[in-house]
């Protein structure tokens, strides 16, 4: 019989994707307060891995991660997505989105972002959201699965997502909680 333990709290981080830098700035900064400290940031990453956003939000467009000083609980995850969908829509202008952002957290085994459409494996979690696991950690790397996004498959990406992961397992330590590293 398993035992059902509290999940260890998780690291989180967003993606924000728009059409220049300055708008992921102004995201940031009203990210940060609501979601804590912005503690790790990627370079500014072309992204072009899909046109998917090209007709509402136009080219070229740019990404950044970020991540934030805390660790949230594991069940924040549909709460955050729904106020980063809100703060999508303030920045929005004549109805189209100018800005994209994705939350998700990171965990010492996997990565999971928050998406508001189902798919065969996407869990359900609450408010319209859903588990989208994205990412797995083995053989010291984050490994892409067969519905991985391929810019999360992309090694700049995954790099980023190995120091983030440092980070993380460092916070753990700090806190004295245990991990389990593979």
């Amino acid at each position: 019989m398993s035992i059902p333990q509290d999940p260890k709290p998780a690291k989180l981080f967003v993606s924000v994707i728009a059409g220049s830098a300055e708008h992921i700035v102004k995201v940031l900064s009203k990210l940060t307060g609501p979601c804590g400290i912005l503690d790790f940031v990627s370079e500014l990453i072309a992204f072009d891995h899909t046109d998917y956003y090209y007709a509402e939000m136009g080219q070229p467009l740019f990404r950044r991660f970020a991540s934030f000083d805390g660790l949230i609980s594991q069940e924040d995850l549909a709460q955050i997505k729904v106020q980063t969908n809100l703060l999508e829509t303030e920045q929005s202008a004549g109805g189209s989105r100018r800005v994209n952002i994705d939350p998700g957290y990171l965990l010492a085994e996997r990565l999971v972002l928050a998406s508001g459409k189902n798919y065969a494996h996407r869990i359900y979690l609450s408010s319209g959201i859903y588990a989208n696991l994205t990412l797995i950690y083995r053989d010291r790397d984050y490994r892409p699965l067969v519905w991985t996004f391929p810019d999360y498959a992309e090694p700049k990406v995954r790099n980023w997502l190995r120091a983030l992961r440092q980070k993380y397992l460092l916070q753990l330590r700090t806190e004295g909680r245990t991990t389990e590293s593979k």
